[in-house]
């Protein structure tokens, strides 16, 4: 299958570069899946979409201030330095530039010496092996000096951070959010669960690789980034019982369907288990658990719109992006969204 069949014309003035300003007053287009047709709504509507007995499910990482600008000791001139995954301690993968000038040995410093650093190896991709050296709690310096990791494709500056979080982030550990759970308040989620909805949260740390394009000719010659996640046993015991009862498994974001597809048993069952997932979704997979996915608009020739490409078929999702380019709704990160039954 070639990447280029996941393509459409996007006008640059679409994608979105500021958050709404209410959260669940973004719009959303209504997707079904087995027939291509669809509806336009506004996304605390989506409650009505959902029945008494349904699982939603959702990921509760928490994005880290993850970009630190700084200076190589004794040097002038800025460097960046972004944090993509702890490895041990205090050493960190990180994504650098520029690269030519933080070899192995190169000492940095961030906010005038409160954060001090030593980049210890080069690995794969020229990511950047950096060991951190500090006095205190790292959280806390990070979130003074960090700043959150937007998409390349963001240009304006974030002026409320928790924007950029879901109202129900709780684990730290992603460099870039699951943002299909920015539309959610508190006030509708407290509804979802009065209609006798179930919320299982599960965690998994989203990386960058999520921006990354597909560089290959041929979909099936991509490798997937690798992603760490965790699923309790309360959030397997929720999935289970939607499923065991005939309800159906509707997941907020393409994060957290990776994370039950990566861990669901041939039976399409979960048990509590974390480790890493490296699952690649695109057309022709079978679901295990998933039954309906509620999601953002994802970039052309993304792993994104392969994977609701696979779930709701390549043509009617290029439809439907025709027309919620032909309506004018809001793309990626913080755009509207789409609900896929």
């Amino acid at each position: 299958m070639d990447v280029k069949d996941f393509d459409y014309e996007l006008p640059e003035e679409l994608i979105a570069q500021d958050p709404i300003q209410k959260r669940d007053d973004s719009r959303l287009l209504i997707l079904d899946k087995k027939t291509g047709g669809f509806r336009h709504s506004v996304f605390h509507e989506v409650i009505r979409e959902l029945e008494p007995g349904d699982c939603l499910v959702i990921n509760n990482t928490k994005v880290i201030p993850a970009r630190l600008y700084g200076t190589r000791e004794g040097k002038t001139g800025k460097i960046e330095v972004l944090l993509l995954k702890r490895r041990e301690g205090d050493v960190w993968e990180t994504l650098v530039k520029p690269g030519k000038k933080l070899r192995p040995g190169t000492r940095l410093s961030f906010g005038d010496g409160l954060l001090k650093a030593e980049v210890t190896d080069v690995v794969d991709e020229g990511n950047r092996l950096i060991r951190f050296e500090y006095e205190g709690i790292f959280e806390e310096i990070l979130d003074k000096l960090g700043e959150m990791p937007l998409p390349p494709y963001i240009t304006h500056k974030l002026q409320d951070k928790d924007r950029y979080q879901t109202v129900y982030a709780k684990y730290e550990g992603s460099a870039a959010a699951p943002t299909a759970g920015l539309h959610f308040t508190p006030e509708l989620l407290q509804a979802i669960r009065e209609k006798g909805i179930s919320i299982a949260e599960v965690t998994l740390h989203v990386g960058l690789g999520t921006f990354r394009p597909v560089k290959v000719e041929h979909i099936e010659d991509h490798h997937m980034h690798s992603e760490f996640y965790i699923i309790d046993e309360d959030a397997a015991e929720k999935i289970n019982r939607a499923k065991d009862t005939g309800h159906r498994v509707i997941c907020v974001g393409t994060t957290s369907c990776r994370t039950i597809e990566s861990a669901a048993d041939e039976q399409g069952r979960l048990r509590p288990v974390s480790g890493w997932t490296e699952i690649f979704i695109y057309p022709g997979y079978k679901f295990k658990v998933l039954d309906g996915l509620i999601t953002n608009f994802h970039l052309p020739q993304s792993t994104l719109i392969m994977l609701v490409s696979a779930l709701a078929g390549r043509e009617n999702v290029l439809r439907a992006y025709e027309e919620a380019v032909r309506e004018r709704y809001r793309f990626f990160s913080f755009g509207d969204a789409m609900l896929i039954i």
